[in-house]
């Protein structure tokens, strides 16, 4: 029995990528597409009425002036591909928001969580009565929130912090938190902690070597986890001329993985790093991103038995 997995990640509210995910089954003849970690985007657009009736925005150092419906449902399609949220606003209220962060903090989450509702919608649409399984799980960027959402489709499987099943062979880990990293993300976590949720979750894993290990930060010191270093001010160090790089993965992870040998590792969080290694027997493997672009990065891997048949890097 082969089954074909699909994986990608980090695409950060892209719109445009996430329907490109959705077809994703389709076009590779995926049994199972997953979309697993940094779903949410990071920044919010705001759109706002002027007294003539028409509406300003400034979106990539650019000011917008629209003066038709037309011209605004554009902009939100393209701020949506983009990976930010758009909020309709008045110069008043857009000067309260700025001045109270609290406010501006619950405005985005309540941006954050009504687009990943908006998404899982769209999912049942396309892949209700077909026989994809289909895989969401957050990343460290994402925040709690989401996961409620996450958890009430009845079509979409949330695996965070738990073992499932892929199929009859080969069962499936998820973590979705990472270790520490220099933007205190929501789910950053010690390194302590973070094998002590992956060991949790092995302890009930029933068949080690064909078990997937699918955590969003991947090993430490390998072609997957190398990131641009960073000074305390988060800029880019470079030292004559050159960019600084340095692994930025976990090392609970890679103790894992050596310790446990699984089949497979899925993994993201460093968008640069675009790789697939073996550590051992364990093919791992991190397909990158390019969100902004608008171009999805994923993996697609066939698992046969006790084996991986064979695995692609894919962009499009």
């Amino acid at each position: 029995m082969k089954t074909r997995i699909f994986f990608a990640s980090d695409v950060h509210s892209s719109e445009v990528c996430y329907l490109k995910f959705l077809n994703s089954g389709k076009f590779y003849k995926s049994d199972v597409i997953m979309l697993c970690g940094d779903l949410t985007g990071k920044a919010i657009v705001p759109i706002v009425k002027q007294n003539d009736g028409k509406y300003t925005a400034d979106f990539l150092d650019q000011k917008k002036v629209l003066s038709s419906p037309e011209e605004r449902l554009s902009l939100e399609k393209v701020i949506r591909n983009s990976g930010y949220y758009f909020y309709y606003t008045t110069p008043e209220e857009l000067n309260e928001l700025k001045a109270d962060p609290g406010k501006l903090d619950v405005l985005f989450s309540k941006l954050m969580c009504d687009a990943v509702e908006r998404w899982i919608g769209i999912a049942e649409q396309r892949l209700k009565g077909s026989n994809i399984k289909c895989i969401i799980s957050p990343g460290n960027d994402d925040r709690y929130e989401i996961d409620t959402i996450l958890r009430k489709s009845d079509l979409i499987i949330n695996p965070e912090e738990k073992v499932i099943l892929l199929d009859e062979k080969h069962e499936m880990i998820t973590v979705g938190s990472a270790n520490p990293t220099p933007f205190h993300c929501p789910r950053d976590l010690p390194e302590e902690e973070l094998e002590r949720r992956i060991e949790n979750m092995v302890s009930s894993v029933k068949d080690l070597k064909n078990c997937v290990f699918n955590t969003h930060v991947p090993p430490y010191n390998t072609q997957l986890d190398t990131a641009p270093i960073l000074d305390e001010n988060l800029k880019v160090v470079a030292k004559g001329g050159q960019i600084q790089y340095g692994p930025a993965g976990s090392t609970a992870v890679r103790k894992a993985i050596e310790t446990h040998q699984p089949i497979l590792g899925l993994h993201g969080h460093i968008h640069e790093s675009r790789a697939a290694q073996k550590i051992g027997r364990t093919l791992c493997i991190n397909p990158g991103s390019e969100y902004q672009q608008g171009i999805l990065r994923g993996a697609l891997i066939d698992l046969k038995d006790e084996k991986i048949e064979q695995h692609y890097l894919t962009s499009g």
